[in-house]
Protein backbone atom coordinates (compact mmCIF):
# COMPACT_ATOMS: atom_id res chain seq x y z
CA UNK A 1 0.00 0.00 0.00
CA UNK A 2 2.75 2.00 0.87
CA UNK A 3 4.81 1.59 -2.74
CA UNK A 4 1.84 2.11 -4.65
CA UNK A 5 0.61 5.67 -2.43
CA UNK A 6 5.06 6.77 -3.21
CA UNK A 7 4.65 5.58 -7.17
CA UNK A 8 1.02 7.39 -7.74
CA UNK A 9 2.74 10.61 -5.69
CA UNK A 10 5.69 10.26 -8.02
CA UNK A 11 3.65 9.99 -10.76
CA UNK A 12 1.70 13.35 -10.51
CA UNK A 13 4.92 15.05 -9.26
CA UNK A 14 7.07 14.32 -12.47
CA UNK A 15 5.48 16.13 -14.89
CA UNK A 16 5.90 19.29 -13.02
CA UNK A 17 9.43 18.37 -11.28
CA UNK A 18 10.50 17.42 -14.65
CA UNK A 19 9.87 20.75 -16.16
CA UNK A 20 11.98 22.60 -13.29
CA UNK A 21 14.62 20.64 -14.20
CA UNK A 22 14.98 21.14 -17.76
CA UNK A 23 13.75 24.83 -17.81
CA UNK A 24 15.02 26.07 -14.33
CA UNK A 25 17.87 23.71 -12.88
CA UNK A 26 19.87 22.63 -15.99
CA UNK A 27 20.26 26.44 -17.29
CA UNK A 28 21.40 27.12 -13.37
CA UNK A 29 23.51 24.13 -13.75
CA UNK A 30 25.16 25.37 -17.17
CA UNK A 31 26.01 29.01 -15.95
CA UNK A 32 27.82 27.58 -13.00
CA UNK A 33 29.98 25.56 -15.40
CA UNK A 34 30.24 28.52 -17.93
CA UNK A 35 31.43 31.24 -15.44
CA UNK A 36 34.85 28.92 -14.68
CA UNK A 37 35.50 29.03 -18.62
CA UNK A 38 36.37 31.69 -21.07
CA UNK A 39 33.53 31.07 -24.02
CA UNK A 40 32.37 32.89 -26.65
CA UNK A 41 28.21 32.64 -27.32
CA UNK A 42 29.21 32.63 -31.38
CA UNK A 43 30.60 29.52 -30.75
CA UNK A 44 28.93 25.91 -29.41
CA UNK A 45 30.40 24.67 -26.16
CA UNK A 46 32.59 22.20 -27.44
CA UNK A 47 34.92 25.85 -27.07
CA UNK A 48 34.74 26.44 -23.94
CA UNK A 49 37.91 26.47 -22.39
CA UNK A 50 38.61 26.08 -18.66
CA UNK A 51 39.95 29.16 -16.51
CA UNK A 52 39.32 28.96 -13.15
CA UNK A 53 38.56 32.15 -11.22
CA UNK A 54 39.93 34.33 -13.70
CA UNK A 55 36.19 35.59 -14.78
CA UNK A 56 35.06 36.44 -11.21
CA UNK A 57 38.64 38.27 -10.77
CA UNK A 58 38.40 40.32 -14.11
CA UNK A 59 34.65 41.58 -12.65
CA UNK A 60 36.12 42.82 -9.83
CA UNK A 61 39.06 44.27 -10.23
CA UNK A 62 40.21 47.59 -11.53
CA UNK A 63 39.98 47.29 -15.32
CA UNK A 64 36.80 48.75 -16.62
CA UNK A 65 35.27 45.45 -16.84
CA UNK A 66 35.62 45.31 -13.42
CA UNK A 67 34.25 48.87 -12.96
CA UNK A 68 31.49 48.31 -15.25
CA UNK A 69 30.35 45.56 -13.24
CA UNK A 70 30.42 46.96 -10.41
CA UNK A 71 28.65 50.07 -11.36
CA UNK A 72 25.75 47.88 -12.36
CA UNK A 73 25.49 46.02 -8.86
CA UNK A 74 25.33 49.48 -7.16
CA UNK A 75 22.77 50.14 -9.61
CA UNK A 76 20.70 46.58 -8.83
CA UNK A 77 21.23 47.08 -5.43
CA UNK A 78 19.76 51.18 -5.07
CA UNK A 79 17.18 49.95 -7.73
CA UNK A 80 15.95 46.88 -5.35
CA UNK A 81 16.54 49.38 -1.99
CA UNK A 82 14.45 52.14 -3.44
CA UNK A 83 11.63 49.56 -4.60
CA UNK A 84 11.95 47.65 -0.94
CA UNK A 85 11.79 50.86 0.71
CA UNK A 86 8.68 51.99 -1.00
CA UNK A 87 6.46 49.13 -1.66
CA UNK A 88 6.57 48.11 1.58
CA UNK A 89 4.96 51.10 3.69
CA UNK A 90 2.75 51.64 0.53
CA UNK A 91 1.36 47.94 0.56
CA UNK A 92 0.30 48.27 4.01
CA UNK A 93 -1.27 51.58 3.66
CA UNK A 94 -3.37 50.51 0.85
CA UNK A 95 -4.12 47.11 2.47
CA UNK A 96 -5.65 48.91 5.67
CA UNK A 97 -7.17 51.37 3.24
CA UNK A 98 -9.14 48.12 1.34
CA UNK A 99 -9.27 46.10 4.52
CA UNK A 100 -11.06 49.08 6.58
CA UNK A 101 -15.05 48.69 6.70
CA UNK A 102 -15.86 52.82 7.76
CA UNK A 103 -15.53 54.08 4.63
CA UNK A 104 -17.20 52.98 1.34
CA UNK A 105 -14.73 52.05 -2.17
CA UNK A 106 -12.34 49.29 -0.30
CA UNK A 107 -13.03 46.28 -2.74
CA UNK A 108 -12.81 49.22 -6.05
CA UNK A 109 -9.49 50.57 -4.40
CA UNK A 110 -8.40 46.38 -4.18
CA UNK A 111 -9.90 45.84 -8.16
CA UNK A 112 -7.66 49.30 -8.93
CA UNK A 113 -4.30 48.55 -7.40
CA UNK A 114 -4.24 44.71 -8.43
CA UNK A 115 -5.40 46.09 -11.97
CA UNK A 116 -1.72 47.71 -12.39
CA UNK A 117 0.32 44.58 -11.59
CA UNK A 118 -1.55 42.71 -13.72
CA UNK A 119 -0.44 44.98 -16.81
CA UNK A 120 2.33 43.68 -18.57
CA UNK A 121 5.86 45.90 -17.46
CA UNK A 122 6.50 46.26 -21.25
CA UNK A 123 3.22 48.08 -21.63
CA UNK A 124 3.81 50.19 -18.45
CA UNK A 125 7.54 51.22 -19.51
CA UNK A 126 6.27 52.43 -22.86
CA UNK A 127 3.24 54.60 -21.00
CA UNK A 128 5.89 55.65 -18.34
CA UNK A 129 8.40 56.63 -21.16
CA UNK A 130 5.25 59.06 -22.55
CA UNK A 131 4.83 60.20 -18.59
CA UNK A 132 8.15 61.03 -18.37
CA UNK A 133 8.54 63.27 -21.38
CA UNK A 134 10.18 66.62 -20.85
CA UNK A 135 8.36 68.45 -23.22
CA UNK A 136 4.93 66.82 -23.15
CA UNK A 137 4.84 64.36 -20.15
CA UNK A 138 2.17 65.04 -18.23
CA UNK A 139 4.00 65.03 -15.00
CA UNK A 140 6.10 67.69 -15.87
CA UNK A 141 2.91 69.48 -16.59
CA UNK A 142 1.02 68.85 -13.12
CA UNK A 143 4.50 69.85 -11.26
CA UNK A 144 4.61 72.99 -13.10
CA UNK A 145 1.46 73.90 -11.78
CA UNK A 146 2.65 74.37 -8.77
CA UNK A 147 6.13 76.33 -9.80
CA UNK A 148 8.32 73.69 -10.39
CA UNK A 149 10.37 73.55 -13.27
CA UNK A 150 10.43 70.77 -15.88
CA UNK A 151 12.58 67.81 -15.11
CA UNK A 152 15.12 65.67 -16.99
CA UNK A 153 13.63 62.50 -15.57
CA UNK A 154 15.05 59.80 -17.75
CA UNK A 155 17.79 62.40 -19.37
CA UNK A 156 19.88 62.94 -16.00
CA UNK A 157 21.56 60.74 -14.13
CA UNK A 158 20.49 62.21 -11.20
CA UNK A 159 16.79 61.07 -11.42
CA UNK A 160 16.79 58.31 -13.58
CA UNK A 161 17.39 55.45 -11.81
CA UNK A 162 15.07 56.60 -9.00
CA UNK A 163 12.43 56.87 -12.06
CA UNK A 164 12.44 53.60 -13.27
CA UNK A 165 12.45 52.95 -9.55
CA UNK A 166 8.91 54.32 -9.48
CA UNK A 167 7.54 52.64 -12.31
CA UNK A 168 8.62 49.84 -10.70
CA UNK A 169 6.45 50.55 -7.61
CA UNK A 170 3.57 51.53 -9.27
CA UNK A 171 3.24 48.40 -11.26
CA UNK A 172 3.94 45.92 -8.10
CA UNK A 173 2.38 47.47 -5.32
CA UNK A 174 -0.80 46.07 -6.15
CA UNK A 175 0.04 43.16 -5.99
CA UNK A 176 1.65 43.52 -2.44
CA UNK A 177 -1.38 45.10 -1.17
CA UNK A 178 -3.28 42.28 -1.67
CA UNK A 179 -0.65 40.46 0.38
CA UNK A 180 -1.00 42.42 3.35
CA UNK A 181 -4.34 41.98 2.91
CA UNK A 182 -4.75 38.60 3.23
CA UNK A 183 -2.13 39.34 5.93
CA UNK A 184 -4.53 41.48 8.01
CA UNK A 185 -7.71 38.98 7.65
CA UNK A 186 -5.82 36.46 9.66
CA UNK A 187 -5.53 39.04 12.73
CA UNK A 188 -8.27 38.21 15.30
CA UNK A 189 -10.52 41.25 15.56
CA UNK A 190 -10.51 40.29 19.15
CA UNK A 191 -7.16 41.74 19.55
CA UNK A 192 -8.01 45.04 18.35
CA UNK A 193 -11.03 44.82 20.57
CA UNK A 194 -9.09 44.27 23.29
CA UNK A 195 -6.35 46.79 22.49
CA UNK A 196 -9.45 49.58 22.43
CA UNK A 197 -10.89 48.28 25.34
CA UNK A 198 -7.24 48.90 27.40
CA UNK A 199 -7.45 52.37 26.40
CA UNK A 200 -5.22 51.81 22.68
CA UNK A 201 -5.75 54.47 20.48
CA UNK A 202 -5.65 53.54 16.43
CA UNK A 203 -1.99 53.97 16.09
CA UNK A 204 -1.07 52.15 18.90
CA UNK A 205 -3.22 49.68 17.80
CA UNK A 206 -1.43 49.51 14.52
CA UNK A 207 2.13 49.49 16.13
CA UNK A 208 1.69 47.14 19.14
CA UNK A 209 -0.54 44.54 17.78
CA UNK A 210 -1.20 45.04 13.49
CA UNK A 211 2.57 45.59 12.75
CA UNK A 212 3.98 42.99 14.75
CA UNK A 213 1.56 40.06 13.83
CA UNK A 214 1.70 40.83 9.96
CA UNK A 215 5.53 40.56 10.43
CA UNK A 216 5.43 37.03 8.59
CA UNK A 217 3.50 38.35 5.68
CA UNK A 218 6.01 41.45 5.42
CA UNK A 219 9.13 39.27 5.60
CA UNK A 220 7.25 37.62 2.73
CA UNK A 221 6.43 40.37 0.88
CA UNK A 222 9.88 41.78 1.02
CA UNK A 223 11.54 38.69 -0.13
CA UNK A 224 9.22 38.41 -3.16
CA UNK A 225 10.00 42.67 -3.66
CA UNK A 226 13.66 41.81 -3.33
CA UNK A 227 13.86 38.99 -6.08
CA UNK A 228 11.29 41.17 -8.41
CA UNK A 229 13.62 43.97 -8.34
CA UNK A 230 16.74 42.21 -8.98
CA UNK A 231 15.45 40.84 -11.89
CA UNK A 232 14.77 44.34 -13.73
CA UNK A 233 14.55 44.19 -17.07
CA UNK A 234 12.44 45.20 -19.91
CA UNK A 235 12.05 49.34 -18.18
CA UNK A 236 16.13 49.66 -18.58
CA UNK A 237 15.97 47.48 -21.83
CA UNK A 238 13.06 49.61 -23.52
CA UNK A 239 13.74 53.50 -21.68
CA UNK A 240 17.20 54.37 -21.48
CA UNK A 241 19.41 51.62 -22.30
CA UNK A 242 21.44 51.42 -19.46
CA UNK A 243 21.78 55.40 -19.28
CA UNK A 244 22.24 58.23 -19.03
CA UNK A 245 26.19 57.58 -18.22
CA UNK A 246 25.19 53.99 -16.96
CA UNK A 247 23.20 55.44 -14.28
CA UNK A 248 20.60 52.80 -14.67
CA UNK A 249 22.83 50.09 -16.12
CA UNK A 250 21.45 47.24 -14.12
CA UNK A 251 22.82 43.83 -13.56
CA UNK A 252 20.20 41.96 -15.94
CA UNK A 253 20.91 44.50 -18.43
CA UNK A 254 24.83 44.81 -18.35
CA UNK A 255 24.95 40.50 -18.55
CA UNK A 256 23.06 40.81 -21.80
CA UNK A 257 24.93 43.30 -22.83
CA UNK A 258 28.54 41.40 -21.93
CA UNK A 259 27.03 37.71 -22.74
CA UNK A 260 24.89 38.50 -26.21
CA UNK A 261 26.08 41.33 -27.52
CA UNK A 262 29.79 40.94 -27.02
CA UNK A 263 29.60 37.51 -26.81
CA UNK A 264 31.65 36.99 -23.89
CA UNK A 265 29.38 34.04 -22.31
CA UNK A 266 32.01 33.08 -19.49
CA UNK A 267 32.45 36.72 -18.61
CA UNK A 268 28.44 36.72 -18.66
CA UNK A 269 27.97 33.68 -16.30
CA UNK A 270 30.19 34.72 -13.55
CA UNK A 271 28.20 37.99 -13.61
CA UNK A 272 24.95 36.01 -13.25
CA UNK A 273 26.47 33.66 -10.68
CA UNK A 274 27.22 36.55 -8.77
CA UNK A 275 23.85 37.80 -9.08
CA UNK A 276 22.29 34.60 -8.24
CA UNK A 277 24.45 34.75 -4.73
CA UNK A 278 24.29 38.18 -3.79
CA UNK A 279 20.53 37.73 -4.21
CA UNK A 280 20.60 34.74 -1.63
CA UNK A 281 23.12 36.58 1.00
CA UNK A 282 20.43 39.57 0.67
CA UNK A 283 16.89 36.91 1.33
CA UNK A 284 19.62 34.79 3.59
CA UNK A 285 19.72 38.47 5.63
CA UNK A 286 16.17 39.13 5.74
CA UNK A 287 15.52 35.63 7.46
CA UNK A 288 18.13 36.12 9.56
CA UNK A 289 16.57 39.70 10.51
CA UNK A 290 13.04 38.17 11.23
CA UNK A 291 14.48 35.05 13.03
CA UNK A 292 16.24 37.37 15.07
CA UNK A 293 12.88 40.24 15.52
CA UNK A 294 11.32 37.29 17.22
CA UNK A 295 13.97 35.85 19.10
CA UNK A 296 13.72 39.45 21.00
CA UNK A 297 10.16 39.58 20.90
CA UNK A 298 9.88 35.93 22.70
Amino acid sequence: MHSQSLRSTITMLAPATGLIAVFVLAPMVLTILLAFTAWSTQTGFETARYVGLANFFDIFSQSSVGRDFKAALLNTALYTLGSVVLILPLSVLFGLLVHQKLAPGGILLRTVLFSSYMVPMIAVALVFSKLYSPTEGPINQIIGWIGIPPQTWLSSPKTALFSIVLLNVWQQVGYFTVLVVAGLTQIPGSLHEAARIDGANALQRFLFVTLPLLGNTLLFSAVIAVINAVQVFEPVALITQGGPVNSTNVLTYHIRRVGIERAQGGLGSAMAVTLMISLAVAVGALFAFAKAREARTA
